[in-house]
């Protein structure tokens, strides 16, 4: 097969979905590689290092998607983009289209097969492709937090750790997956008062179980989320519901309650956001100001950790990648019924029954 690696051109983004290492491995199962020029530049693979694992390099991504039975990207595909896929063609990416009709409309058009990273599974239930992401982001919450804390930059002006004397900020996790483990993680290492709420029970039973006294737990009722937000300082969203929108777990009347210069950190902006005033930002423009709350939305987290992010993505998908390759996607889904639960479009229809019902549109089995 011939497997497709174009350049992201998503705002600041600089992952790409296969290093040279993905490469030799695609090249050794007997597949070919075609790499848009420069593609790996973010993550400092050189197209030397591509060429020497064996993949051909292409000047342009119209070169790339013209020629490759198989696209494999990180990002959900942009607008032009979706415009150079085709019918019978594979697209393998990070999807999140439950928030995003006019990319799904462009995918539907293009007739092509995508499979998305989010939403397939594994033996014990988890996310195993959104996993990586998932841990860089928590990590980077907290991070991206405690720096829009700072007065310059529009927040309360509270150091995440104090100092002996001063109480540290209190940071509320809402979510205790993948996302909000990490988060909750990086926050108590930097000395802060972490709260995680949750609606499973079992959830924070392990969490307390790990971390102990060290961490503050709470069952997920509209009053104990109320009234934990309304006392924080630094709020992370790390909510997720497989394939479908985030649920809003902080109104916009909550906003004007809040500490004036507080943090709203948004890592389910993927999935439309779980904070009723959230909107997609970019990493150039990363903040916003809504009733004297800072907003951080960014879409693409990781992407500011392109080095770390890329080779811990490509762990994860490499051997779905392989799968898809070696044996066609019909073939590689029917075999395992995990990566079948990333079939999300197929020729003009919505293959993923939470993604139809989400963009109100029918949901078509493709198998």
């Amino acid at each position: 097969m011939r497997i497709g690696v174009p350049t992201e051109i998503k705002n600041h983004e600089y992952r790409v979905g296969m290093t040279p290492a993905s490469v030799r491995e695609a090249v050794h199962h007997g597949h070919q590689v075609l790499v848009q020029a420069g593609a790996g530049a973010g993550i400092g693979c050189d197209d030397a290092a591509y060429q020497a694992a064996g993949a051909q390099i292409l000047p342009d991504a119209a070169a790339v998607f013209a020629q490759a039975d198989m696209i494999v990207k990180v990002k959900e595909p942009q607008a032009q983009e979706c415009a150079m896929l085709r019918r019978g063609q594979l697209l393998f990416t990070y999807l999140h289209l439950a928030p995003d009709p006019e990319q799904a409309a462009g995918l539907m058009k293009s007739g092509c097969t995508a499979i998305a990273y989010e939403t397939i599974t594994d033996e014990r239930g988890g996310l195993p492709l959104l996993a990586p992401m998932s841990e860089v982001a928590g990590r980077m919450a907290i991070q991206v937090g405690a720096v829009a804390l700072q007065k310059a930059n529009g927040g309360l002006g509270v150091l995440l750790g104090g100092v002996p004397g001063v109480a540290p900020a209190k940071v509320v996790v809402l979510g205790g997956g993948v996302v909000g483990t990490h988060a909750a993680r990086m926050a108590m290492g930097l000395g802060a008062d972490v709260t995680v709420l949750d609606k499973s029970l079992p959830r924070l039973r392990q969490l307390d179980e790990v971390f102990g006294g060290r961490l503050r737990t709470g069952y997920a009722s509209l009053d104990a989320t109320e009234e934990a937000v309304l006392g924080a300082d630094l709020v992370v969203g790390a909510v997720l519901v497989p394939g479908a929108a985030a649920p809003k777990l902080v109104r916009r009347a909550h906003l004007a309650r809040m500490k004036p210069g507080s943090v709203l950190v948004d890592v389910a902006i993927d999935q439309g956001g779980c904070f009723e005033t959230s909107r997609a930002t970019t990493h150039a423009d990363p903040t916003y100001v809504v009733d004297g709350v800072v907003h951080y939305c960014v879409a693409n987290m990781p992407g500011a950790v392109p080095r770390t992010s890329a080779f811990a993505l490509n762990n994860a998908t490499l051997p779905f990648t392989l799968a898809l390759a070696d044996r066609g996607w019909r073939a590689a889904c029917q075999a395992d019924r995990h990566l079948a639960a990333g079939l999300t479009v197929h020729e003009g229809q919505i293959a993923h029954a939470a993604v139809a019902r989400d963009l109100g549109l029918p949901h078509v089995a493709a198998l």
